[in-house]
């Protein structure tokens, strides 16, 4: 017989066969599972369901290139914040230069993820100043502004219904109450309004410092008195002629063409003519010792805009038709006032006509644009007594002056020029005539 020891020990062997037997088969599903089945796809987990993972590139949005002549700006103003989408071509910020303002663009459509600059920084050509992360408008956009929405109009029909309400409920003694501080905080705000404007014997200062597009304004009008012999001679105009031609026709102009008639597109044209007969009011120097003569005349119109003063350029004025002088015009105009006038549209002028009257000047001495050699200057038409046939009569009258750079033009020649712009402005038909 076995002893007991023997005994325990030959069971605790079988014991561990029989398990080992066991755990063997157990194993090998799991691994075939590992290798062969593939892992399910996690489509729903706690209300969430579809997710979808992807990763979008990042795109840094850079400077554009200006102009030959125009390496760095200021950024005057983002137009998106971060987080919003944009579309390709998007406006997202805009550079102040000293001649333009340049618009940048989204380069791809996506979410702005970063600012790498600060408002009134100054930036260069190809420097990163945005980075957008690339990839379709978010889905829920649309849904979170409507939920935005939603609570607003909610929270302004259940105040509206309260203030329904309250008056039921309320005495009438208590409505006046409510009135008197309304009325008193509008008194207080505007108090506080005017003696931000004007306080008697307020001796306040501010200083804010200048655009860009002002500092070179500056510049170039101090340049011009530094460099140009400037002198300015005077005439003044009857202007009965060319109102009333303007009153007979500028209703059915406008009809037809679309075009108003005013009095730039005639003293461009005017001043055109007369060039022809003194061409070097359209002369400039060059180098320093060489006179440029043209056969052409690029006419610059002043156009003032909340920035500062701009030029913009009315190409071959004089193959230009009176119509279509005031039609370049106004579209050069509007642009400039809109701030989305380019380098293209401002270079190259030949001659300058600045009309002050629009804001009531009534006199005054332009400054040369230089290379410019002269400039017109228009005023304000005032009624004056003036003699016609031995009689004092009344009569619409405009001061024009005309300032130019002595080094080109001899005084006989500005004063002949500035003499036949007043004539054919008074007999507008002479024009017919002189192409």
């Amino acid at each position: 017989m076995l002893s007991r020891s023997v005994r325990s020990s030959m069971r605790r062997v079988s014991m561990a066969k029989s398990t080992a037997r066991v755990a063997a088969p157990a194993m090998a599903p799991v691994v075939r599972s590992l290798h062969v089945r593939p892992a399910p796809l996690i489509t729903s987990y706690k209300g969430l369901t579809n997710l979808t993972f992807q990763r979008f590139g990042s795109t840094a949005v850079k400077v554009p290139d200006m102009a030959e002549s125009i390496t760095e700006g200021t950024l005057s103003a983002f137009n998106k914040e971060v987080g919003d989408y944009v579309e390709v071509d998007e406006l997202v910020a805009t550079i102040e230069t000293d001649k333009i303002d340049v618009e940048v663009n989204a380069p791809v459509a996506g979410t702005i993820t970063e600012f790498l600059v600060n408002v009134e920084d100054t930036v260069e050509v190809g420097q990163e100043i945005i980075k957008i992360e690339e990839g379709a408008a978010p889905e829920g956009g649309a849904k979170k502004e409507e939920k935005k929405d939603e609570p607003k109009e909610e929270k302004k029909d259940e105040s509206k219904e309260e203030k329904k309400e309250e008056p039921k409920k309320e005495v009438k003694k208590e409505e006046p109450k409510k009135e008197e501080p309304k009325k008193e905080v509008k008194k207080e705000s505007s108090s506080e309004s005017s003696s931000q404007s004007f306080t008697a014997f307020s001796r306040k200062e501010e200083r804010v410092k200048m655009n860009r597009m002002r500092l070179r304004i500056a510049e170039r009008l101090k340049e011009s008195q530094n460099t140009a012999a400037s002198l300015t001679t005077f005439n003044e105009v009857d202007m009965s002629n060319l109102m009333e031609m303007r009153k007979l026709y500028k209703d059915e102009v406008l009809e037809k063409t679309g075009i108003k008639f005013g009095f730039m597109g005639a003293f461009s044209k005017a001043s055109a003519l007369a060039s022809k007969e003194i061409p070097a009011v359209n002369a400039s120097i060059e180098n320093g010792d060489t006179m440029v003569f043209r056969d052409y005349m690029d006419i610059s119109i002043a156009v003032s805009t909340p920035k500062g003063l701009v030029t913009p350029v009315v190409r071959n004025a004089e193959s230009l038709s009176i119509l279509d002088v005031e039609q370049e015009i106004a579209r050069l105009g509007k642009k400039a006032r809109d701030g989305k006038m380019s380098l293209e549209d401002m270079a190259g002028g030949t001659f300058t006509i600045s009309n002050g009257g629009v804001f009531g000047s009534l006199y005054g001495t332009p400054i040369i644009n230089l290379p410019q050699t002269a400039v017109l200057g228009l005023h304000g038409v005032k009624q004056r007594p003036v003699t016609v046939n031995g009689q004092i009569v009344s009569r619409p009258m405009m001061y024009i002056a005309l300032t130019y750079d002595h080094r080109v033009l001899d005084g006989r020649e500005a004063v002949t020029f500035l003499k036949t712009i007043k004539e054919l402005i008074e007999d507008p038909r002479k024009m017919l005539l002189l192409q």
